[in-house]
């Protein structure tokens, strides 16, 4: 065969594809044998040879460029680009990559059409190259995002496929799937089992696709999902008890109670708790009341506390004040409930909680009073708070955690705990009284009561101290005081 003869079947090839380019209206490949057709009633026969280093090179090339264009964000000139170089060079390794991407490009627009398009792009992929990395890696993904998207436009068969899409119980990726949607690209494949976050995988990126698409007809669907028990369920239930919970309704109030209940993963239940905090319905609270008197399930138990304290109702305010005085609660849960309690800002609870203080044995529980009282910044508490931290039946430790939260809360004003240093004296209170007028700094007051003992307090201790935390101030005054001390 002379050089003539070999390469020629090259520039006809060539030739017919650069004129199959021009009049194609879409892209139909065919990788299996040396046919391919570019164009209606265009085949070009490749020979066996044409697939060579410089084939390679060019399809390369082809490809760099194209993805340049999208990433500029040029989707439809970049799906163009990426379409020529499958129809160009369906025989390079480029081929399988130049279909995916134009799919995602074309995904990318957003518009009907192209989005009917990417789907054939990502059929084709599968079927001419099965076994491509661009097949067997997130083809499958991008394909239930494109099939999500017809389907709330009305396309019937991706429907179908997203609902199939969310109920298989397979790890087998291709079992049950239309040639639509086919939910791993590369046939079968074993799977790992699902987080509720990973929007990665196609079956969670399926359950998101059919609450879109139609909410009333997911819910059933999210209840079977919920359903499940097998080992690889825990994430996808877990996703759709958040699914759940975007739809308000009394069906779906009653899936996420039996869920709660009866669901085997604590964190599944956790999750159903967690959501049934926004919901308003007093069966929701008796349930959380049980779960927040349940000291066995400690996780559990704390989220149920949280989320009666989102429940804005007397009956929830009562369930909080019962688990924090009652003894044989855990600490823990009495700590959550006190410290819930200080967010409420209701006259009640602030008298439960100064009444409740007095009844405690527990450090650590009195100390969490105090700064539920202080947060909530009741008429009367700063003075509550500066009677504990003055009285000397009370540990020191407490009277200062109670001199703390007064003025770091703002419960008490700065004059109130400035005028409280003359009173207390303990040597340890002075020394806190001036810790919290130093964080005060912003306040005239403040520098005022600091400034007057460093200047003429008898103890030198407490001078030296109040000098210290003046030198951390930038009130003018301060300079000008200093110096003054420095000159005496």
């Amino acid at each position: 065969m002379n050089i003539m003869s070999r390469f020629f079947p090259v520039v006809v090839f060539a030739a017919l594809a650069t004129s199959a380019s021009a009049q194609s209206r879409g892209v139909s490949v065919n990788a299996g044998g040396v046919s391919v057709a570019v164009a209606e009633n265009s085949v070009v026969v490749v020979p066996a040879d044409v697939v060579n280093e410089e084939y390679e090179r060019q399809a390369d090339t082809a490809l760099a460029s194209a993805q340049r264009v999208l990433a500029d964000g040029d989707y439809r000139e970049a799906a163009q680009l990426f379409g020529r170089v499958a129809e160009r060079y369906p025989r390079s390794t480029q081929a399988p990559e130049a279909l995916y991407w134009r799919a995602y490009a074309l995904f990318k627009t957003g518009s009907g059409s192209n989005l009917a398009s990417a789907l054939t792009s990502l059929n084709d992929l599968n079927r001419l190259y099965p076994s491509s990395k661009a097949n067997t890696g997130d083809a499958g993904n991008l394909k239930i995002r494109v099939c999500g998207e017809l389907a709330k436009r009305g396309d019937e068969a991706c429907a179908a496929d997203i609902v199939r899409a969310a109920t298989t119980t397979s790890t087998n990726a291709s079992a049950g799937t239309s040639n639509r949607t086919t939910t791993s690209q590369g046939g079968s494949q074993a799977r790992s089992c699902p987080s509720e976050d990973d929007e990665n995988d196609e079956r969670i990126m399926a359950l998101n696709a059919l609450m879109n698409m139609n909410s009333e007809a997911a819910v059933p669907i999210l209840e079977r999902t919920l359903a499940r028990r097998d080992d690889c369920s825990q994430g996808l239930r877990k996703k759709a008890v958040f699914l759940l919970s975007q739809k308000r309704s009394p069906e779906v109030v009653d899936i996420l109670l039996k869920v709660a209940k009866e669901d085997p993963s604590p964190d599944v239940r956790e999750q159903a708790v967690f959501w049934l905090s926004n919901v308003r319905d007093e069966r929701v609270v008796d349930l959380l009341g049980q779960m927040a008197n349940n000291n066995s399930d400690p996780a559990i138990q704390e989220k149920a506390i949280f989320a009666l304290s989102n429940t804005r109702s007397e009956k929830a305010s009562q369930i909080l004040r019962d688990v924090a005085q009652r003894e044989t609660a855990s600490k823990g849960a009495r700590e959550q409930a006190i410290f819930w309690l200080g967010n409420r800002r209701d006259t009640s609870s602030t008298a439960f909680l100064r009444g409740l203080y007095a009844r405690l044995t527990d450090k650590d529980l009195k100390e969490k009073v105090l700064f539920s009282v202080s947060n909530q910044r009741a008429a009367g508490s700063g003075q509550w708070l500066l009677g504990i931290a003055t009285n000397e039946r009370e540990t020191i430790e407490l009277r200062k955690q109670a001199l703390f939260w007064a003025g770091n809360n703002r419960a008490a004003t700065v004059a109130e705990i400035a005028a409280l240093y003359d009173r207390v004296t303990d040597k340890e209170m002075k020394e806190q009284v001036i810790f919290v007028l130093s964080q005060n700094s912003r306040d005239t007051a403040a520098i005022d009561k600091l400034m007057a003992i460093a200047r003429s307090d008898t103890d030198r201790e407490m001078r030296s101290k109040a000098i210290f935390w003046l030198g951390q101030s930038r009130d003018p005054r301060v300079l000008k005081f200093l110096e003054e001390l420095i000159n005496k």
